[in-house]
């Protein structure tokens, strides 16, 4: 496998750079390549409208660029999109003009995300106040206005076709709702996703347009990765994807763990950050950011009983699930991560770069039933349940921790997105945001479709 090549020498353990390297930014565009290896090398804007390279590998940038020791030392007098600005040209910006740039970025972004002390050195990063309350607005609402800019400075037209697992049909179907010269389609699992996240993806109507699917989200993920691979509907439509897959829904969520490190980067401990993983490419866009010059103390990749990472980081060997397990973390019920290539490829696909810089833990139901509970008792705090999957993964690594650090976890959604498991949990009623409260009394409109390629091709021809 090829390597990545970074511009920039710094440990990840504890921030230890060699000083004032700054980044040696090509003019030249950015080329991105396929982690299989077997494609041609693309600009941006072709590995964003293609989304996946034709040997069915994933597209990564053939540089991680690395922002100047500077840029680090005084990002704690940054707000967030200035933070995003700076990340986002290191990418975009011999395509994209700084002016718009920065226009795209004030447009995606009117929303926080703050890191919620919950007692001394443990903070819960929350993700969840954009318009789906999930963390997944931070890359689609991004990727939207990126799309959109481009499509727009080439009079084209494209079909987004987009599998979730739960939240990113809802982020998806809000970021690019009403966005000129997109039609987007969402599949998901039928029963698999909770009643607001399905109404979130199945209720706006409009150019987004939701598709039930007979079985699980691996089994949607593969009918949308099949269709990027077929030659005869790539040629007839212009297909683009805004699932992790694509590069341009997973650099913007290098943003907020920057946000966060320049937010405590004053209290002077090495940062750990614990992510709840499904598909891997939020985690692949913390190791990103820490590739760029992010001082990371360590990565936790904590999962359900979808343990397939977690058995990886233990043995070195990476055996998909099929089917994978449905849990209440639903999100996370993925048996074939597409992201892990990535997250292997970031650390030069060497298995002991990544055994160092990745710790793995797995849950059962029961034990992320307990977690909701116990933080609830604890902290007074509320969260979903792969938000105390990563609780309990930071927990578990703090154990084996000497020294103090700062310690954050990922909350991923709201906890009212799924409010039938927590309130079962926990005993009681709890408050509805008035953005999801909405939703229960809307109608959904979804169309059902059985698993198999062959179907959903002729749908596509028919429908398109």
């Amino acid at each position: 496998m090829r390597q990545i090549y970074f511009i920039c020498f710094q440990s990840l353990v504890f921030g230890i750079y060699f000083p004032k390297i700054v980044a040696s930014f090509s003019q030249k565009e950015m080329q991105f390549y396929s982690t299989n290896g077997k494609s041609k090398e693309v600009g941006i804007e072709e590995a964003i409208f293609q989304g996946l390279p034709p040997d069915n590998g994933l597209y990564m940038p053939k540089e991680i660029p690395c922002l100047s020791q500077e840029f680090w030392d005084t990002c704690d007098t940054l707000t967030f999109n200035q933070i995003a600005f700076e990340i986002a040209s290191a990418f975009f910006g011999q395509e994209i003009p700084k002016e718009e740039l920065q226009a795209l970025i004030n447009q995606a972004y009117d929303f926080d995300a703050p890191s919620v002390e919950l007692t001394e050195g443990l903070y819960c990063l929350e993700l969840f106040h954009g318009p789906s309350m999930a963390f997944k607005d931070f890359g689609a609402r991004f990727m939207a206005a990126v799309m959109s800019y481009f499509l727009k400075k080439n009079n084209r037209d494209i079909h987004i076709l987009v599998a979730t697992s739960g939240d990113t049909g809802g982020a998806v179907a809000q970021g690019f709702f009403g966005v000129d010269q997109i039609q987007v389609h969402i599949l998901y699992p039928k029963g698999k996703v909770s009643e607001i996240q399905e109404k979130q993806l199945t209720t706006l109507g409009a150019n987004v347009k939701a598709y039930e699917v007979d079985g699980t989200f691996d089994d949607c993920q593969r009918l949308v990765k099949s269709t990027f691979l077929d030659e005869e509907l790539r040629e007839k439509y212009n297909l683009a994807s805004a699932n992790s897959i694509n590069i341009a829904r997973l650099i913007p969520q290098s943003f907020y763990y920057a946000y966060t490190y320049s937010r405590l980067k004053k209290k002077g401990l090495p940062i750990v950050f614990s992510v709840p993983s499904g598909n891997f490419g939020n985690i692949s866009a913390g190791i990103i950011a820490a590739k760029m010059g992010m001082p990371v103390h360590q990565f936790i990749a904590a999962t359900n009983v979808n343990k397939v990472v977690p058995a990886y980081l233990e043995s070195g060997i990476f055996e998909p699930i099929n089917p994978s397990i449905s849990t209440i973390s639903n999100a996370m019920d993925v048996g074939n991560p597409s992201n892990f290539p990535r997250m292997k490829a970031l650390y030069g696909d060497d298995y002991s770069e990544v055994k160092k810089h990745v710790k793995g833990y797995f849950y059962t139901d029961e034990e992320t039933k307990a977690a909701i509970k116990k933080i609830d008792e604890k902290y007074g705090y509320l969260v979903c349940p792969h938000t105390a999957i990563a609780y309990l993964g930071l927990q578990d690594y703090l154990k084996t921790e000497e020294e103090p650090v700062s310690a954050v976890f990922l909350s991923t959604a709201h906890y009212a997105k799924f409010l039938p498991d927590v309130e079962a949990v926990l005993g009681r009623e709890l408050a509805i945001p008035e953005r999801l409260q909405s939703l229960l009394s809307k109608k959904k409109e979804a169309r059902a479709l059985e698993t198999d390629y062959a179907g959903f091709k002729a749908f596509l021809l028919k429908n398109l």
